[in-house]
């Protein structure tokens, strides 16, 4: 269903954000974010110089290299387009993600390693999803391999992290029951957080 019909308006600002997933020749897999920020109007910066319309204030990327266990391997940064030369020193203090794990305590890792002055802002708001685009890439296609290679769906016998944690997984409701029936209507009891993050399909 569409949005309803909008209150006349003018457009001003686009912000835009991608998340990409690659299965790497090496086994590993790299997860890739990117944000741009554009207005449609042409405006004087802060040290006087003019920005016309369409050049974007902020395009960032980030690329995580992350192997099976969901640990970072390696990270990389570009700001190709930022509002003050003194961003890019947001560049650097991006490598201290690396060995964190894209799982539960994500959030807490990225505030403590670039929290206020520690890091970018914008950089810190990429890096809070691309868990969840590391678990929509590694996991359905992990699947899908065992599927084309006629293994059996393996038997959780603990419940998945996303499980409980939103309205479509209430653990009382048609999806739970169809996709997980050993947990659907059961109290959830998790023993360990071995099990994905974020979040899934």
């Amino acid at each position: 269903m569409p949005l309803p019909e909008p209150a006349p308006r003018r457009h001003l600002h686009t912000r835009a954000v991608t998340y990409e997933g690659f299965l790497r020749d090496d086994g590993l897999w790299d997860i890739e974010g990117a944000m741009t920020d554009v207005k449609t109007y042409g405006f004087e910066r802060s040290d006087g110089t003019d920005m016309p319309p369409g050049r974007p204030i902020h395009a960032m990327r980030i690329r995580l290299t992350v192997d099976e266990t969901m640990t970072i391997r390696a990270v990389a940064t570009s700001m190709d387009h930022t509002p003050f030369g003194e961003c890019q020193q947001g560049n650097d203090p991006m490598q201290q993600m690396v060995g964190a794990r894209l799982g539960p305590g994500w959030r807490q890792a990225i505030e403590k390693a670039l929290g206020g002055v520690r890091g970018c802002t914008h950089l810190r708001e990429l890096l809070f999803n691309m868990a969840t685009a590391a678990y929509q890439t590694v996991f359905p296609w992990r699947e899908q391999e065992r599927r084309l290679a006629g293994v059996a769906p393996s038997q959780n016998t603990e419940p998945p992290y996303h499980l409980g944690r939103c309205i479509a997984w209430d653990v009382n409701g048609a999806v739970a029951a169809r996709y997980y029936p050993q947990f659907a209507g059961r109290p959830l009891v998790r023993k360990t957080t071995r099990d994905p993050g974020p979040s899934s399909t």
